[in-house]
């Protein structure tokens, strides 16, 4: 999957995101809705003009796209259910981009979220794939925090990567979160709460976790000039890599290292071009090895990176700038979305109080599908703002 520099005037004209919950009686279907609803809004595009879908949700079968279309009285021409987890966000979009290029659709509504919650969590970790349920559940393995806890140990020994390093990935976020009135976390956290938080899985404490929760975002595709007051923003390139590396347990690199000198020459544009980055952020050591794998800084040389930048969004590298999952919550599949969204507030200047100055161009990133040895599916892509 790669989207070609300057393709063409298609890209992302509008976004939205429902309320956040740690529980709630609404249906998931009404939270998709809400997010959809937003989104055209936003781009001064009528429902009825919208003939493109993909729907990320791991709550929402066996309804699929086709099912969520009817209840949103939509009548579209190419649909997309998605595969690859928390990756699947980056990945749809540039499949919808696709779409449209390729006349199958003008307008491509993209829209993740789940109604989930922690009873709901711990019920799917034990069942997500037939590998987990039948080799790795039946042994106690703990599920995705278990398999992260020997990721981050196994990077501490070979790196010499500290607790009080990665611990500035969850308090730079809490910083941006709390100007984020959707995020369910915002109480101030100081790097002793991180180091001496209840322990969940060693190394991991509470604060390297994320809190499941309920939610949804959505993101509109279309032709750049449709979007309102001009605030378009353009997908310079977009890439994704399954089970890299291949027979690789617990590696400390994703698929993100195989494809790092296309999605960047794609785009025009390297690291140091970006005003910000959005990654996946289960847990602050995939945040690390992310910034590693696409070049932020040399492979094993992320605690020193962080030991030199704050990550909150008026800091010196700002990652998730809203507050990632780690603050905001992870709402299932949704998680893949959530730094698109915040991507697309920060390149129309809509992002409020944690706005950035001047930005015109981040880097958004997914990963997800934990497989029985490592996450299975990564993605990434490079946007950049067309009216400023």
């Amino acid at each position: 999957m790669a989207q070609a520099k300057h393709s063409s005037d298609i890209g992302i004209i509008g976004y939205g995101q429902s309320t956040y919950y740690k529980s709630t009686d609404r249906t998931l279907i009404s939270l998709l809705a809400e997010a959809s609803r937003k989104a055209a809004e936003s781009a001064g595009v009528k429902p009825r003009e919208i003939d493109g879908l993909a729907v990320s949700s791991f709550m929402l079968p066996p309804d699929n796209a086709v099912t969520i279309a009817e209840h949103f009285g939509l009548s579209p021409s190419w649909a997309n259910f998605f595969t690859a987890g928390g990756a699947g966000s980056v990945s749809t979009i540039a499949d919808g981009m696709r779409a449209i290029r390729d006349g199958k659709a003008k307008y491509v509504l993209c829209v993740a979220g789940d109604a989930y919650n922690v009873k709901e969590h711990f019920a799917r970790a034990a069942n997500w794939s037939v590998a987990i349920r039948n080799f790795s559940a039946p042994h106690c393995s703990g599920g995705p925090k278990g398999f992260f806890a020997i990721v981050q140990r196994k990077h501490m020994r070979e790196y010499g990567t500290t607790r009080a390093q990665l611990g500035k990935i969850s308090i730079g976020q809490r910083e941006s979160a709390r100007l984020n009135p959707n995020a369910l976390l915002r109480g101030p956290l100081t790097l002793d709460d991180y180091l001496n938080a209840r322990l969940i899985a060693d190394p991991l404490r509470l604060y390297d976790c994320v809190l499941p929760c309920t939610g949804a975002e959505a993101v509109l595709l279309g032709p750049l000039d449709r979007a309102a007051d001009g605030k378009g923003v353009r997908v310079l390139s977009a890439h994704e890599k399954h089970n890299y590396p291949a027979g690789d347990l617990t590696p400390l690199k994703g698929g993100w290292e195989a494809f790092k000198d296309a999605l960047y020459d794609d785009a025009g544009y390297g690291p140091g071009d970006m005003d910000f980055v959005q990654a996946y952020d289960d847990f602050p050591i995939m945040v690390a090895i992310q910034l590693e794998d696409l070049g932020f800084c040399r492979k094993g040389e992320v605690g020193p990176f962080l030991e030199r930048h704050s990550v909150a969004w008026n800091g010196s590298f700002p990652v998730n700038t809203g507050g990632g999952q780690l603050s905001c919550g992870q709402t299932g599949a949704g998680g893949g979305m959530i730094g698109v969204f915040e991507a697309v507030a920060q390149l129309r200047n809509e992002a409020g109080e944690r706005q950035i100055d001047k930005a015109r161009r981040g880097l958004v990133s997914g990963y997800g599908m934990i497989g029985f040895g490592h996450g299975l599916s990564s993605s990434a892509a490079i946007l950049e703002s067309v009216w400023q």
